[in-house]
């Protein structure tokens, strides 16, 4: 994710990839897709395409804790359930 200290520290928030002789454009771009989406930069854009009010976010967060917490929840009852 992009944060302000990525941007001081120099690093360029830009992923680059490095295209060898005779590679396929299909899997350059695939390859490139890929480092964007490493570096979180989709997130991020959809995260900033509109203003999001500081009770939202809290709301947004709340229900990923409560989405986190049922499925650690349903993971522990299957590991206890099941028959060998």
């Amino acid at each position: 994710m992009l944060n302000s200290a990525r941007f001081l520290s120099g690093v360029d928030p830009v992923p680059s990839i490095r295209i060898n002789d005779n590679e396929q454009f299909d899997t350059c771009l695939r390859r490139f897709k890929r480092a964007c989406d490493r570096a979180g930069i989709i997130n991020e854009l959809k995260r900033r395409e509109f203003h999001e009010k500081p009770t939202w976010k809290r709301r947004r967060l709340r229900k990923a804790a409560v989405k986190r917490q049922h499925k650690k929840s349903r993971m522990v009852d299957q590991r206890l359930n099941r028959s060998f």
